[in-house]
């Protein structure tokens, strides 16, 4: 796996494990997700550092900037190159890939000043540095409430344990939030990715998009591992995706957001049940 993940020496404690009752310690490997810092830089220009997990940099890139409303479409991203990140120079090790500086096509206007400032992105939250509620609600170039994508039920309640076993990484280390797009005419998956933050999950999913010049994602599916957030709505909405599953809950302000839009908003998918928050016309009932 590479950067990916890491091994590290742990003590394994079974309680009552042992002979006669006792507790059994050992050391074994212990296989962990990688986190590490990723700056994206626009034209030289620092945006933004997040946390994340080393792997589809570019993609990761490419769908933040859809994110924030930079760009709308694939022909807008022209390139992006790892950069010489701290630790470079004489004695150092090289480039750390940390650092990644992107191009843009010549018709994409300079970075806003107020959107050029540093974020701090952690893996727990992807809206860490925004001054107010006010300055996240990116306008979409896509108007979903437009889409008349549906999808079966029965369908829609398979997509989680499809995401799980595509999860490799998770597999190994247990540590790692997905995202995956499913064609809901299909019900085929387009593509999965993780990561320890579940907002760069559906950046990479998003930015594969942007790189296959995709956008929007009109008849599409995201489905992710977690709970479904305001910055995931956001997401979904600037990527033009009309429904959004999540099989944990959503926040009140993720559902507002969704009803705005035109989002359908779908919690707590897990095995034959779930809640439509929003918008549930997209979701077909047998019979």
């Amino acid at each position: 796996m590479g950067r990916i993940t890491a091994r590290r020496p742990v003590t394994r404690v079974t309680i009552g494990g042992g002979e006669s009752g006792t507790d059994a310690a050992r050391r074994r490997p212990d296989a962990l997700a990688v986190e590490e810092p990723l700056e994206i830089r626009v034209r030289g220009t620092s945006l933004a550092v997040t946390m994340r997990t080393p792997g589809h940099d570019v993609e990761l890139a490419a769908g933040f900037l859809v994110s924030e409303g930079v760009i709308s479409r694939g022909d807008q991203f022209r390139s992006a190159i790892h950069c010489g990140g701290p630790g470079t120079g004489p004695g150092s090790d090289g480039n750390t890939y940390n650092v990644l500086d992107v191009s843009l096509a010549p018709d994409v206007p300079p970075l806003d000043p107020d959107l050029a400032r540093n974020f701090y992105t952690t893996s727990s939250c992807g809206l860490c540095g925004k001054a107010s509620i006010d300055a996240v609600r990116t306008v979409s170039s896509y108007d979903i409430a437009l889409d008349e994508a549906v999808v079966p039920a029965a369908v829609l309640a398979g997509f989680p344990d499809e995401l799980r076993r595509q999860q490799d990484v998770f597999d190994k280390t247990g540590g790692l939030h997905a995202a995956a797009l499913f064609d809901a005419a299909t019900g085929e998956p387009l593509v999965v990715r993780e990561d320890v933050g579940r907002h760069n999950a559906v950046d990479k999913v998003v930015g594969w998009a942007v790189l296959n010049d995709r956008l929007p994602l009109s008849g599409t599916v995201l489905q992710v591992s977690g709970r479904a957030s305001f910055e995931l709505v956001q997401k979904a909405v600037m990527a033009g995706i009309p429904i959004l599953a999540a099989v944990s809950a959503p926040s009140s302000l993720a559902v507002e957001l969704a009803e705005d839009s035109g989002l359908t908003l779908v919690g707590f998918l897990r095995g034959a049940s779930m809640n439509i928050y929003t918008h549930p016309d997209r979701i077909l009932l047998a019979g």
